[in-house]
């Protein structure tokens, strides 16, 4: 009796074994017969023995067509023979091979996949089949190859855009050299026969005459230094950037030093506030300093208690962000536009002297380094210039 309910018992766990790998292999089958990527299986010699619907959607073939065929008739003819040759010792020394390669629909149409071909061994060990999965990748190709003719479009516009920058940089290198060269040899000459004539004729020439030859020998000097800001501004737009972490406050500090010694009989009130750090380039940032702190000066000269402050300020676009501000003669509003243009000046001439082009520098030199430029004022009751820095990429 023993020995029978042992017997049955082993059946009964056989049979529940095999009931088990019955509803598995069930599964798989049902996973492969409704999966979207196409499945196929060969036997050792590579003929077709199984295909899987996704495999007819994909090849327009039939399994009745497919079937003990091996899959070169999918060949496109678009890969080398030693391709294929490599593919096949792979899967047939018993490794599995991953690639991807084009092949040919019933159509003619010709389509990409990406396959991972495996063999399949027995309990001996020997491959007796080879399983194949394919998934249809044409519309990843074409995308890549979009791709790469886009970037290669870019990549020639960016070349044409930078010969075309280079050809301007050097017609501009040429025409600073024909202002600094050809247009300095004629104003020198106004400048030197006037003052000889006014050194030497001087005591002959009556008031008004006098009165032209002081108008002539100051246009002379307005002019040199409208042309010593020109090429100025027209430096900052080249070179590189050599961005460093800078103390604003302490450049600051340095250059009001500078300008009091200039007039030193000036009482004015300024202290930078502490750690207004930076990132910029150190000659470049110095200059915009220099202006704003310059006109600042400036502009508070006719106030008897002047203040110059340099403090943080927003500008809203997530940058450190900085302001020179005074209380000085201000300006309208309405006007404001003008401000950073070259040569646009809101004081005449006889009120505050100066060439209009250090607001158009700073400006230049701040957007050089990605940031924005704001001022704000009213008139008799100060200005303030505040710009953003960011900071390293």
């Amino acid at each position: 009796m023993d020995d029978r309910t042992d017997t049955e018992d082993r059946l009964r766990r056989e049979v529940v074994r095999l009931r088990r790998t019955n509803e598995a292999m069930r599964r798989i089958m049902v996973a492969v017969e409704q999966g979207m990527v196409a499945v196929l299986i060969t036997d050792a010699q590579g003929r077709i023995e199984y295909v899987n619907p996704r495999f007819t959607e994909l090849t327009g073939y039939s399994s009745t067509e497919a079937l003990g065929r091996t899959p070169a008739f999918l060949k496109s003819g678009q890969e080398p023979p030693e391709f294929y040759a490599r593919l096949w010792a792979t899967i047939s020394s018993g490794e599995t091979w991953k690639g991807e390669f084009r092949n040919r629909k019933k159509d003619g149409g010709l389509f990409w996949e990406a396959a991972t071909i495996a063999p399949i061994r027995d309990r001996e060990g020997r491959i007796v089949s080879y399983v194949g999965i394919k998934e249809d990748i044409t519309e990843r190709r074409q995308a890549q190859q979009d791709l790469c003719q886009l970037n290669e479009e870019l990549e020639a516009r960016v070349r044409r855009r930078t010969a075309r920058l280079e050809a301007a940089n050097a017609e501009l290198d040429a025409f600073s050299y024909s202002v600094s060269h050809d247009l300095r040899a004629p104003l020198r000459g106004i400048d030197g026969f006037s003052a000889a004539l006014e050194e030497e004729f001087g005591a002959q020439l009556g008031p008004e005459a006098q009165h032209y030859l002081q108008r002539i020998r100051a246009g002379t000097l307005r002019m040199g230094q409208l042309i010593d800001d020109l090429l100025r501004l027209s430096r900052v737009s080249r070179g590189p950037l050599n961005r460093q972490r800078l103390d604003l406050g302490a450049l600051a500090r340095g250059l009001m030093a500078e300008l009091r010694q200039q007039d030193p009989s000036r009482t004015l009130d300024f202290e930078p506030e502490e750690g207004l750090w930076a990132w910029g380039d150190p000659g470049l940032l110095r200059s915009v300093l220099e202006n704003l702190l310059g006109n600042a000066w400036k502009y508070t000269g006719k106030q008897p208690a002047a203040r110059i402050e340099l403090c943080r300020a927003d500008l809203g676009d997530g940058a450190a962000g900085f302001q020179v501000r005074d209380n000085g003669a201000g300006f309208d509003m309405a006007y404001a536009g003008k401000l950073f243009t070259a040569f646009q000046r809101l004081h005449g001439g006889h009120e505050f002297e100066g060439t209009g082009i250090g607001l158009a520098l700073v400006r230049r030199i701040v957007g050089r380094h990605g940031g924005l430029v704001r001022a704000e004022g009213a008139v008799g009751q100060g200005a303030s210039f505040s710009f953003s820095l960011p900071g390293p990429a």
